[in-house]
């Protein structure tokens, strides 16, 4: 019988091409809309490799899009010991990424579910081959936004809960699997969207960058919250022409 290419690619990747028991375990959770990513284990995301190990959210291509322009950013600026909050930061992905590519980077990553802890710093030591030269670098803390956070930063990125209860366009499998506490952001899905542009002026530098995901449909209020709390505020879109990411300037009064 043929396989789905999601059962070929679990088969090479997690059984290196060997059928078994376990295998066929692993098939019957796949039929019943588990991940992909969960079963194997580990994702790719940019250059890095992320364990899910805690089943984290799942990234995203659109959330690699953007953080590739982040680096971009980062790596043009030239500023060196540029420091880097990852707020929201699940897996790790993002900051992960970013600490691979920017050397003398340092960051941060906050996370409101302790169970993820571990996990990034997993990806952290798999992905950064001098991770035990750099751990002064990086900072893993439980926080419920900012507030376990302490200093200031160049830039934040984050891929918040910002999904709208109301419209709703997640896929069963999503909801069923990943957390929700990492997928849904209120009503209208700005609760966090609006609680994160709202303190961050106090964990920025002069100059300092927001960078965060968010709907399409949101963009009018990203704007406006932006303007409120004091940012300039360009939005963008993704690979599929979707404004999918908005990155937010402070420019703070002397």
């Amino acid at each position: 019988m043929s396989m789905s290419q999601d059962e070929v690619w679990l088969l090479k990747e997690k059984y290196k091409g060997t059928e078994s028991s376990a295998f066929r375990a692993d098939l019957e959770r796949l039929k019943a809309g588990e991940p992909l990513a969960y079963l194997i284990g580990h994702t790719p995301f940019l250059n890095c490799e992320i364990s899910l190990d805690s089943h984290p959210l799942i990234p995203r291509t659109e959330t690699e899009y953007w953080v590739e322009k982040a680096i971009e950013s980062i790596q043009k600026d030239s500023k060196p010991d540029t420091k880097i909050l990852d707020l929201c930061a699940g897996s790790g992905c993002v900051g992960v990424a970013v600490a691979k590519a920017v050397p003398d980077a340092q960051v941060t990553f906050a996370e409101i579910d302790s169970s993820h802890l571990p996990t990034i710093k997993k990806n952290l030591e798999q992905n950064l081959a001098d991770y035990f030269k750099r751990t002064e670098d990086f900072q893993v803390i439980e926080s419920n936004l900012f507030e376990n956070v302490e200093g200031t930063f160049d830039l934040i990125l984050t891929n918040p809960p910002y999904i709208d209860l109301v419209l709703d366009r997640t896929e069963s499998s999503v909801k069923s699997h990943e957390p929700h506490l990492a997928l849904y952001g209120g009503s209208a899905g700005l609760d966090i969207i609006n609680s994160i542009i709202k303190e961050s002026p106090k964990y920025l530098n002069n100059d300092g960058e927001l960078w965060i995901e968010h709907e399409p449909e949101q963009v009018g209020s990203m704007h406006s919250l932006a303007l409120k709390y004091g940012f300039s505020v360009v939005t963008h879109k993704d690979q599929y022409c979707v404004e999918r990411f908005s990155v937010l300037t402070l420019k703070k009064t002397k």
